[in-house]
């Protein structure tokens, strides 16, 4: 059997097919690239509203008398006083403080929780949590990502196009809250969370109804749109990607994440080597830059300071909302104030930039009517 049959469809695999996506591997899943243009398809997204297929994210299912403790001692946020509907982003690290993963946890129901990590993670995050469950109470672990789908509807048509499909009042939840609904008619969960930037819903319902959404809001003008477009926007958005940002070698203090991070829990596996981190202080940070002169930063393109090599490029690309070219890479602590002047390394040459404040782009807020009440 080849390596392309062996791979994963999501329930909307058809679907991008009958639109002419192209489609090519991530990991353990054939998704879609593109439909059209890269840049035309990010436009789109933060003029209206794109769809995004993003059921390769993992979902997993945390259950049990155990699971609040099981939580407390795997995130790197505590879970103990979140509400029912409730979802926080957190990290999940390793003893030394490496990040693991980042993910999205939701708080279903008093001893119920779902977990959302990266798709090339899942496995990770699963055999993490496993090490740790057995030293808590009682408390089931299952994985849902192959029975349920989950579609990203962002942009600043996207509160209004999914209100149109149901007769709860959306507009409701307010950010980082999750609640059960019925949209196109169908069940579903439907969280005010995102990775573009802009505002929106995830929707995540069985994976045999993921079609019947998509199409629906598709015909209220939501434009289809590949992981290359959401790509573009996460950076934009300074949102990081794990595997490019960040990984198992870096620290959320470093990464420029410690706002996420509760160490101070005796429970907490990784706070003794995070409260060290901490305390001493990172020796390096991410920054965000822009290109001043012609240039595509990409990933692993050196960082230059006065012809010496600081550091390097995680992540790059055109910017079609800022109509520049960006990019995010690791310096050392005094080189990461904005305005310092840089040089990127690009087919053997050097090339001015300059290190900027990040978020690059931050959406406007718009009438209350579409905004949360």
């Amino acid at each position: 059997m080849s390596q392309e049959t062996e791979r994963r469809r999501t329930p909307l695999y058809d679907v991008h097919n009958e639109l002419g996506a192209r489609m090519a591997p991530f990991g353990d899943w054939e998704m879609p690239i593109r439909y059209g243009g890269i840049l035309q398809e990010a436009r789109a997204v933060r003029s209206g509203a794109g769809l995004f297929d993003v059921s390769h994210m993992g979902r997993v299912e945390i259950d049990g008398p155990g699971a609040t403790e099981l939580l407390e001692s795997a995130l790197s946020v505590s879970v103990m006083n979140m509400n029912n509907g409730r979802a926080r982003y957190n990290l999940l690290c390793d003893e030394s403080g490496g990040i693991i993963d980042d993910c999205i946890v939701y708080r279903l129901s008093a001893e119920k929780f779902l977990l959302v990590p990266n798709a090339s993670n899942t496995r990770a995050a699963l055999e993490w949590l496993g090490s740790i469950s057995s030293r808590n109470g009682s408390v089931s672990i299952v994985e849902v990502t192959a029975s349920t789908a989950m579609i990203a509807c962002q942009g600043p048509d996207a509160i209004g196009m999914a209100q149109r499909l149901s007769a709860d009042d959306l507009r409701r939840i307010r950010p980082f809250r999750a609640t059960s609904t019925t949209i196109a008619g169908v069940d579903a969960r439907i969280a005010r969370t995102g990775y573009t930037g802009e505002d929106g819903f995830e929707i995540m319902p069985r994976a045999e109804d993921a079609p019947t959404i998509w199409r629906a809001l598709m015909e209220l003008g939501a434009v289809s749109c590949g992981l290359g477009a959401r790509d573009v926007l996460r950076l934009e958005a300074g949102l990081l990607l794990h595997g490019s940002d960040m990984d198992r070698t870096t620290n959320p203090y470093e990464a420029g994440l410690g706002r996420f991070v509760e160490p101070d829990r005796d429970e907490y596996i990784a706070g003794d080597a995070l409260r060290r981190i901490r305390d001493d202080g990172p020796t390096r940070r991410i920054a965000g830059f822009t290109m001043l002169d012609r240039g595509i930063p990409r990933a692993d393109y050196p960082i230059l300071k006065d012809g010496e090599t600081v550091g390097s490029v995680t992540s790059g690309s055109p910017s079609p909302t800022l109509d520049m070219n960006i990019g995010l890479g690791y310096v050392p602590i005094a080189l990461a104030e904005p305005g310092t002047r840089i040089d990127i390394q690009i087919r053997g040459r050097p090339v001015g930039a300059r290190i900027a404040a990040i978020p690059f782009y931050r959406r406007q807020r718009r009438e209350r009517t579409t905004r949360s009440a």
